[in-house]
């Protein structure tokens, strides 16, 4: 059984850095891509970032790009989101996934294995 056990998150205000955690047990987080994903109350869950499995490939969003970095480290089976210059329409429930390729997808439907979930609250 694969478990994502996330953590970080919590309240900041705009323009304060944020690193989010999620540590993969029941598997080699070098098994595959992992991503974040986030949820605004009444919005669909949207992709924010995605590693390959060797971390020589990463993907962004747009809204998050050069503010957003993700990275791995294969041998503690973890993978981060370092959040900087906070927004508050980055406010939302943060969600990190895994999935058994390599390759990156910016849609949820690839990505089999997910955290609990941590919210993020940016004040203006």
């Amino acid at each position: 059984q694969v478990q994502l056990v996330q953590s970080g998150g919590g309240l900041v205000q705009a323009g304060d850095s944020l690193t989010l955690s999620c540590a993969a047990s029941g598997r080699a987080s070098s098994d595959g891509a992992m991503g974040w994903f986030r949820q605004a109350p009444g919005q669909e869950r949207e992709f924010v970032a995605g590693i390959n499995r060797n971390s020589d490939g990463t993907y962004y969003a747009d809204s998050v790009k050069g503010r957003f970095t993700i990275s791995r480290d294969n041998a503690k089976n973890t993978v981060y989101l370092l959040m900087n210059s906070l927004k508050p329409e980055d406010t939302a429930v943060y969600y990190c996934a895994a999935r058994s390729g390599s390759l990156i997808y910016s849609s949820a439907n690839w990505y089999t294995y997910w955290g609990q979930g941590t919210q993020v609250t940016v004040s203006s």
